[in-house]
């Protein structure tokens, strides 16, 4: 028998259709085919198993006491889930039957563990082949199933996932345990929870909330130039504003974001340069070509569709979500790229077709498209197991679309479509004036063409135009005249509170809330905190556990929230561990990483977290907490002995071979006590002397780059500082 087990019913229906007649259906299944030709197609309803509770592992964790913690299971286990579990038994019976089985999972992380892990729990003994599938339209998903890869491709994926299910379960589990206890030491009512992803996403917010119920607004003033050329023969010569621009002289009078803040030096500056003439130190005018956004990642889509319609991630998802099952509209939603097959590029014109037949409204956008056109968005390079969200080539709904659907899938099929568009073209000059001992600067910038942006929704009270007035076409060494000056004043606004979209945005893009240059850098190039599947039911929970509230558009957080966050220490709360976390996931996924070592230097963290040691471990002569990071990959070193002395060793040796030297205290320090780790990275701090003083530095420099001041011999924590 050969067996296709699809992550969902609707999947699976999707499949059995794509296979050849006649149908017979049973309870969870569907055979389809007869003789040889026969297949049987069954389906998972989400998770059909879940990690064991705690108590499963051992009768004491069943309660909730300090001594117990850490929590760390020595063989993992999994239980089935009691709402699906005749389905589970369903295909308990088939996959003991199955010659070959095809696993139909969606094709992302989640997708890949959610059947691999119900093969492994029954020990599934045949061979097993991977389908992915974008698209529900028969004909997609008959091209799929001609096209099977062998799911140990696919190991990886698995690997990765898994490693998330497990971290979740140590860091969620043992850290809830763990500050509950604490706060109800303290007389408090009531479960805390803490989660890997979900604290540092509250952390955000609560950090945002501070800083708005905090923010004391200051005045600031603009120095305005109004200009015009001083060779003049026109009776009506065309006048420009320059704005001052900042130079160091007059530091001491200008904040971080270079606003000047002395009124005083305002009036002064524009009274040194009213009815005084300049000369243009730089003229730059060009023509800039602006090509088509990409289309859609899931992301995109639900930060854009906030933007535009103030819908939140959930209901974009769920909208995403019906537009994909029931409709058949578009492709795979849950899709973290924003890249097309090459081979996509042949199914333009029954896809463009199949849009102007759903969205009538597009339709007069089919003069401007240009078919023959190739975007950057077709990239075989760029595409791993999915790809962008676009329409489907299916050209009527199953059914009537309601708004909400009407408007996702305008929007997506317009992105789709600004692929077949030409360039916008920007028009933008620049001119610097020097006007004694000041510098001012004027800029324009116009649409001069507006190529894909004519397809652009947009909001309206973007509508008017708000391009720059022209600038005269001036040269570098042509003289200007400063007829007079203005002084604008103004005053310092704080942040926006977040929204859905700006909040998913944050979490797309959390490199910009690391301080850390180093880790920042390498955070640009992961997907940031959760996963496009998983961000907008982190959101969701937040809400659920009443540590965040609305107001109107706005995400606030509670007085709960904000007493949870003040109690966590930085590494919890702050998005940097975690954000590490998802590269080392993503690393596994690539192969590069290794979950062993990533799941032991997490319950390293966990041990640090919640104050315990680990145990001394055979052969090793410091306890695993204490060691620093491998320079190579990450992962945590044993001290070792070798022919020149003891050193550090990656415990991925050999695999990888990494090294670094074991760094003595310094016998003159006079502190002789036990290593103290690291805030930031958790490898242990050393004492150094420096011509300012002595002071702590992290043992994995350059690696990681943080300092504590020294106080009396014992590294300063609440004084901590990065350099």
């Amino acid at each position: 028998m050969k067996l296709y087990i699809a992550e969902k019913p609707s999947l699976g229906r999707a499949i059995a259709a794509a296979l050849p007649g006649p149908q017979q259906q049973g309870q969870g299944w569907i055979r389809c085919g007869e003789g040889k030709q026969s297949f049987t197609v069954s389906w998972c309803i989400g998770h059909l198993l879940e990690p064991a509770e705690p108590a499963r592992y051992n009768p004491r964790w069943q309660k909730w006491r300090a001594e117990d913690l850490p929590m760390v299971p020595d063989q993992w286990q999994l239980t089935p889930k009691e709402s699906v579990k005749k389905q589970l038994n369903v295909l308990e019976g088939l996959i003991r039957k199955a010659e070959v089985i095809y696993h139909a999972g969606d094709p992302d992380r989640e997708g890949q563990l959610l059947v691999d892990e119900v093969l492994r729990y029954f020990e599934a003994k045949c061979p097993v082949q991977r389908v992915l599938i974008n698209d529900l339209t028969p004909k997609a998903v008959a091209r799929a199933l001609q096209q099977p890869r062998d799911n140990r491709e696919f190991r990886r994926l698995s690997h990765s996932a898994l490693a998330r299910q497990r971290a979740d379960w140590l860091y969620g589990i043992n850290l809830t345990r763990h500050f509950t206890l604490s706060y109800q030491r303290q007389g408090e009512q009531g479960v805390y929870s803490v989660g890997r992803v979900q604290t540092p996403v509250l952390g955000l917010v609560v950090e945002r909330d501070n800083t708005i119920d905090n923010f004391e607004p200051k005045p600031f003033f603009r120095v305005l130039a109004h200009c015009h050329e001083s060779d003049l023969n026109e009776a009506e010569p065309t006048t420009f504003a320059a704005r001052w621009v900042p130079s160091e002289t007059f530091r001491q009078h200008l904040d971080e974001e270079n606003r000047l803040l002395n009124g005083d030096t305002a009036k002064q500056i524009a009274a040194d340069v009213e009815g005084r003439s300049g000369t243009v130190t730089e003229a730059r005018f060009r023509d800039r070509n602006e090509a088509p956004p990409l289309p859609f990642s899931l992301s995109a889509l639900q930060i854009e569709a906030g933007r535009l319609f103030r819908m939140g991630a959930r209901d974009v998802l769920d909208t995403a979500q019906n537009l994909y099952e029931r409709h058949q509209l578009i492709t795979y939603p849950r899709s973290d790229c924003r890249y097309l097959p090459e081979e996509h590029f042949s199914q333009r014109e029954q896809v463009v077709n199949a849009i102007f037949r759903v969205s009538q409204a597009l339709q007069p956008e089919q003069p401007r498209l240009d078919l023959g056109r190739r975007s950057a968005a077709w990239n075989d390079k760029k595409v791993d197991a999915h790809h962008a969200i676009i329409p489907t080539a299916r050209s009527r709904p199953s059914g009537q679309l309601s708004q909400a659907e009407a408007r996702i899938y305008n929007l997506i099929a317009r992105h789709y479509l600004m692929q077949f568009c030409a360039d916008a073209v920007h028009r933008e000059g620049k001119l610097t004036l020097a006007i004694g001992d000041h510098r001012f600067r004027a800029s324009e910038t116009a649409v001069a063409e507006s190529g894909w942006k004519a397809l652009e929704i947009r909001l309206r009270d973007n509508h008017q135009d708000q391009s720059a007035a022209p600038l005269p076409r001036l040269k570098q060494g042509d003289p200007v005249h400063c007829a007079r000056s203005e002084i604008q004043e103004r005053k310092t606004q704080p942040p926006q509170p977040f929204t859905d979209a700006t909040l998913l945005s944050a979490m797309t893009n959390i490199a910009r809330f690391v301080d850390d240059p180093e880790l920042r850098k390498t955070l640009r190039d992961t997907d940031g905190l959760g996963t496009e599947a998983t961000r907008a039911a982190i959101i969701e929970t937040l809400f659920r556990r009443e540590y965040l509230r609305r107001e109107k558009r706005h995400i606030r957080s509670t007085d709960k929230g904000k007493a949870l966050i003040g109690a966590l220490p930085d590494a919890i709360r702050q998005p940097d561990t975690t954000a590490r976390w998802e590269a080392n996931l993503e690393s596994i996924r690539q192969g590069k990483g290794d979950p062993k070592a990533f799941m032991a230097d997490l319950e390293v963290q966990i041990r640090r977290f919640i104050g315990t040691d680990p145990g001394q471990e055979s052969g090793q002569a410091l306890p695993a907490g204490n060691a620093p990071h491998c320079p190579a990959c990450r992962a945590p070193m044993v001290g070792r002995e070798g022919k020149f002395g003891r050193f550090f060793a990656c415990t991925r040796f050999p695999a990888c071979k990494g090294t670094r030297p074991i760094e003595e205290q310094d016998p003159q320090d006079g502190t002789g006590q036990a290593p103290v780790p690291c805030p930031h990275c958790f490898a242990p701090l050393v004492r150094r002397k420096s011509h300012k003083g002595w002071f702590w530095g992290c043992s994995n420099f350059p690696g990681c780059r943080q300092t504590v001041d020294d106080d009396n011999g014992q590294p300063a924590l609440h004084l901590r500082k990065t350099t």
